[in-house]
């Protein structure tokens, strides 16, 4: 078939390449989101996937929005056969959505229909899921909600980060996206109406999400820390600052502190929460750069009786 690959972060890269090794299908122009302002001098910068295409001799779309007139006439110009998508950014309208004869085809990193939504892997880490995976479907004007052509699935570690947790998903999912282009091509694959049950709703995650209450329980802070890892930060507050939380255990054995208050010790930091304590590995204060827990806590000399969180 005649592709072309919307897609704008990191975590699309892996399908776009995917998609280029087949041999199969012929990727024949990028959609991705405008450059963006980034990095020092705040200059503008390409996106991932832009970068990917142009290293690769691909035409580059970069519309403002996906419903302007000139990225329109471009893509009827280019006469895609299918659209596949991963991380796009943007709202796709019916306009652009009826241009290709075999759609726009989502692959979306949880087993729908659960986690619908911008912040699949988050969600799927802050509840405790013990599975997830990555769908592909043909998206519809609905919220991911159109039918599924097939799916992959992978255990959540108990220590997944999003980040770890996202790229092993990218990885297994740009397989699955391929395959997809193949069965639709071949006309081995017919997409599946997702059942009306399991649905739940996988929201952006923002920065006032990402604050830590200390009087949660141990497993509900480990796991929001892991959640918001990479981004946006799980964080809380120490003397009047920021402080960011980058990796945290459980300790079952500690059940002496009471929520937010801090026990050090020579090569460690504790801190109370609702159940029991858990153990600060590495921390990020503000303006400073990502250190282990106990060489900020040697840094900042915390008195007895000093807390997290206010």
């Amino acid at each position: 078939m005649r592709l072309v690959f919307a897609g704008t972060p990191e975590v699309a890269v892996p399908a776009l390449d995917a998609l280029l090794a087949s041999g199969r299908h012929e990727v024949a122009a990028v959609v991705t989101r405008p450059d963006a302002h980034g990095g020092r001098g705040r200059r503008l910068i390409a996106s991932p996937v832009a970068e990917r295409a142009m290293e690769a001799g691909i035409e580059v779309l970069k519309p403002n929005r996906p419903r302007d007139e000139d990225f329109l006439a471009r893509l009827r110009e280019i006469a895609p056969d299918c659209c596949p998508v991963v991380a796009y950014g943007a709202l796709l309208p019916r306009v652009a959505l009826d241009v290709p004869a075999h759609g726009w085809v989502n692959l979306h990193f949880s087993l729908l229909p659960a986690w619908r939504g911008a912040a699949p892997v988050q969600h799927s880490v802050l509840a405790g899921d013990e599975i997830t995976g990555a769908s592909t479907f043909l998206i519809e004007e609905g919220l991911d909600s159109g039918p599924v052509y097939g799916t992959v699935t992978e255990q959540i570690r108990p220590t997944d980060t999003s980040g770890d947790l996202l790229t092993r998903l990218a990885f297994a999912g740009a397989g699955l996206l391929a395959a997809t282009m193949d069965g639709i091509e071949d006309g081995s694959l017919k997409a599946v109406p997702q059942p009306a049950e399991g649905v739940t709703l996988a929201p952006k995650i923002n920065v006032e999400d990402a604050h830590v209450d200390w009087s949660a329980p141990a497993l509900r802070v480990d796991r929001l820390v892991r959640a918001c890892t990479p981004a946006p930060g799980a964080w809380t507050v120490f003397r009047g600052e920021r402080l960011k939380l980058i990796h945290v255990a459980p300790v079952p054995e500690r059940t002496d502190l009471a929520p937010g208050r801090l026990s050090v010790g020579k090569n460690d930091v504790f801190v109370g929460t609702g159940s029991y304590a858990v153990e600060l590995l590495w921390v990020q204060a503000q303006g400073k750069k990502p250190m282990r827990a106990a060489d900020w806590a040697r840094g900042a000399r915390i008195g007895d009786g000093e807390g997290l969180g206010g």
